[in-house]
């Protein structure tokens, strides 16, 4: 095992956890703490706002290979929703992404889901799935009461 798997497998003990060191390993551009946090899986899915489906861990890191290869990414994760049980996490989130354009950084939003399950080397992601965004913040329907009674 990796240094990097090693610090990433002891790095706290919950699906936040890891989910607090994938976006930092985006922010940093660090493609070994990213990686760190991928179960050692055949199976392993992520796609990107717009793109294919990538399987497996070769495809994944070649994919964010060539995304740092421009530099790092700054998605910043919002308005968490979690479905938790005993060996998995579904986080729904809206995350805020800073890119690049002719009139400077400006601000656009996607909507991914990331699936973790509690592997015996910890909490692992098993796919990460981003939906194109918009250039406003995502608006949601709910139908949880604002008011409870």
């Amino acid at each position: 095992m990796t240094k990097a798997k090693l610090q990433a497998a002891t790095v706290g003990g919950s699906a936040n956890d890891l989910e607090a060191a994938f976006y930092d390993a985006l922010q940093s551009a660090d493609i070994e703490k990213l990686m760190a946090c991928w179960a050692d899986e055949d199976e392993v899915v992520c796609v990107h706002p717009g793109g294919t489906r990538l399987v497996g861990l070769g495809a994944i890191r070649a994919a964010f290979e060539a995304l740092f290869s421009n530099g790092h990414i700054r998605a910043t994760p919002q308005r968490v929703r979690c479905v938790d049980s005993l060996a998995s996490s579904v986080h729904s989130v809206v995350e805020r992404i800073e890119v690049m354009t002719p009139q400077g950084p400006q601000q656009a939003y996607v909507i991914a889901t990331n699936v973790y399950h509690k592997t015996a080397q910890g909490w692992r992601l098993v796919a990460h799935h981003a939906s194109p965004g918009t250039l406003t913040e995502v608006h949601e329907a709910n139908d949880t009461p604002q008011v409870l009674h």
